[in-house]
């Protein structure tokens, strides 16, 4: 069992300290990173209610449904719900970066309850396969999702459509993510490996730019601030 804990929680603890530490200004307040990774751990279990039900009625079974609606839909609308409502309003979430940071957090907190329930039920052997792939995906999910809802807050042009880009590219990327596992179950590891290397650079691109304006953001505060004391 704590072997099982062990390698279930590891990733996690490695990839948010990752892009924790990849803020290049104020860090987030841990307590309210652990709150939000509490908020997508919390979601784990009535989503997967719903999942199960669809599967036991045979309701859209299909592998393109159950990749981008069932999953992919099912699972980022619940992140973005929570997110939108809860983290938005934080009083510490004040900058572009700070919005990957607990857009991670909620995803790696639904990651690792879900990766621990597989683990679980299927054996310690599969802990490095789902740390490489589901979970480090969850993480980049969250990146994308962040960065773009740290962005609609930030940015008042095309908020609206901002706030709908953080929804829907992590639902398409999930969708795609899950539908490779469906459509070629064989050959999967050819397709999803370039998938996830695409996917690590796009999230690590979106780090580079939200530092970038967060460094931006600090020093025109500070230009500010000198201009107030001349």
């Amino acid at each position: 069992m704590f072997a099982v804990l062990s390698a279930g929680i590891a990733p996690t603890l490695a990839l948010m300290s990752f892009f924790y530490l990849k803020d290049q200004f104020e860090s987030e307040p841990l307590s309210m990173v652990f709150r939000t990774f509490l908020y997508g751990a919390l979601l784990v279990f009535p989503i997967m209610f719903v999942q199960y039900a669809f599967m036991v009625e045979g309701v859209g079974q299909t592998p393109f449904i159950r990749s981008f609606l069932i999953t992919g839909l099912m699972e980022e609308f619940f992140k973005w719900f929570i997110f939108l409502y809860t983290v938005y309003k934080y009083t510490d979430f004040d900058s572009l970066y700070d919005g990957i940071v607990y857009g991670v957090a909620i995803s790696l907190g639904f990651a690792t309850v879900e990766n621990l329930l597989y683990l679980l039920a299927h054996g310690i052997e599969y802990a490095f396969g789902r740390a490489f792939f589901p979970v480090s995906s969850h993480a980049l999910f969250g990146v994308i999702m962040g960065y773009y809802l740290g962005k609609a807050k930030f940015s008042p042009v095309y908020k609206k459509r901002t706030l709908a880009f953080a929804l829907f590219l992590p639902v398409f990327l999930h969708g795609m993510y899950d539908y490779i596992l469906e459509a070629v179950p064989s050959y999967w590891i050819y397709l999803l490996t370039p998938f996830m290397i695409a996917l690590w650079m796009l999230g690590l691109r979106k780090v580079k730019i939200a530092n970038r304006q967060a460094m931006h953001h600090q020093v025109t505060l500070i230009n500010e601030k000198q201009s107030n004391t001349l």
